[in-house]
């Protein structure tokens, strides 16, 4: 029978998942709001 807190103990997670978490929380991604603010920008810009 499988003792999981043994598991879970040895448990080490993989070193990509560690690095894909690294570059998703360090990229400065936009989001929806920025993209608007951005479009209202140049659009406020080109009526000038």
């Amino acid at each position: 029978m499988i003792n999981f807190d043994e598991e879970i103990k040895r448990f080490k997670p993989a070193l990509e998942l560690d690095q894909a978490e690294d570059a998703i929380y360090n990229n400065d991604l936009k989001d929806i709001m920025d993209i608007m603010q951005e479009m209202m920008r140049v659009a406020k810009e080109a009526e000038k």
